[in-house]
């Protein structure tokens, strides 16, 4: 079997110890009753709130402590092209059965979903949350086509200063909510000058990974009326919590 970096692994017969290395991939995976199997997270997998008691935690996303892993003995990790050291994934690929997902796109996630139910055997979990997201996605789509296209910038790092660029599955979730990303010809991540910042209609102010609170506000040479603190995990969370996602976007369209 091929995973989402077109790497094969092997599966021989259905695991019952996963170690997931992507707090919005647990999240799914409990989402889709496979909660039991979970042994192994990640100190950043904090839904559900009692998983990190429920399995042990083996470090951060970037930072995965490899001998922990291995005391677990997992039969499967799940592990994500960007929120995961290569190394790591290298490292742990040479003992253990590792799919890699990259999600760039609510696609990527339903096909994911789809090799989940492969490997797990649990057609009616993964058809329905499939199923679900399908339909609340059409549902947003309906309700936001009509809405005007607003300049945004979004932060996500304080000291330096960092915001969404391109090719990013955030940058992605923005333009489904017909934001323009005025950092979206910038690499991933870039470091930026809050005081040449573009003009914008609105500048977002992400809950995560950098926890911007309300006093950050006075920082920007803007009104603050045109600066919005944000879910972050709304904007960066593939998984099943997009489930809750496409209703938070309206709300934020509602208040903005």
């Amino acid at each position: 079997m091929k995973d989402q970096l077109e790497r094969t692994f092997h599966i021989t017969s259905i695991p019952n110890r996963i170690v997931c290395l992507v707090p919005s991939l647990t999240e799914m995976l409990v989402d889709l009753g496979l909660k039991d199997k979970l042994v192994g997270v990640t100190k950043f997998c904090v839904h559900p709130e009692d998983i990190r008691s429920t399995a042990e935690v083996i470090g951060g996303t970037k930072t995965v402590k490899i001998d922990k892993i291995k005391s677990l003995q997992p039969d499967f990790i799940l592990a994500n092209k960007e929120e995961n050291e290569l190394e790591d994934i290298e490292k742990l690929s040479e003992n253990y059965s590792v799919y890699v997902s990259d999600i760039n796109k609510i696609e990527d996630l339903l096909q994911l979903i789809r090799d989940i139910d492969e490997i797990f055997k649990i057609p009616e979990s993964s058809k329905q949350l499939v199923d679900n997201i399908k339909t609340n996605f059409i549902k947003f789509r309906r309700k936001i086509e009509d809405q005007p296209k607003l300049k945004v910038a979004y932060f996500i790092w304080r000291d330096p200063w960092m915001v969404v660029g391109f090719s990013t599955f955030i940058n992605y979730m923005l333009e489904l909510n017909n934001f323009e990303n005025v950092h979206k010809d910038l690499p991933r991540y870039p470091e930026v000058d809050i005081n040449d910042l573009e003009v914008v209609d609105y500048v977002f102010l992400s809950s995560e990974p950098f926890p911007f609170k309300d006093q950050h506000k006075s920082e920007f040479k803007i009104p603050s009326e045109k600066i919005k603190i944000v879910d972050g995990e709304y904007f960066s969370w593939y998984g099943s919590r997009l489930l809750q996602a496409f209703d938070y976007f309206l709300k934020l369209r509602d208040n903005l």
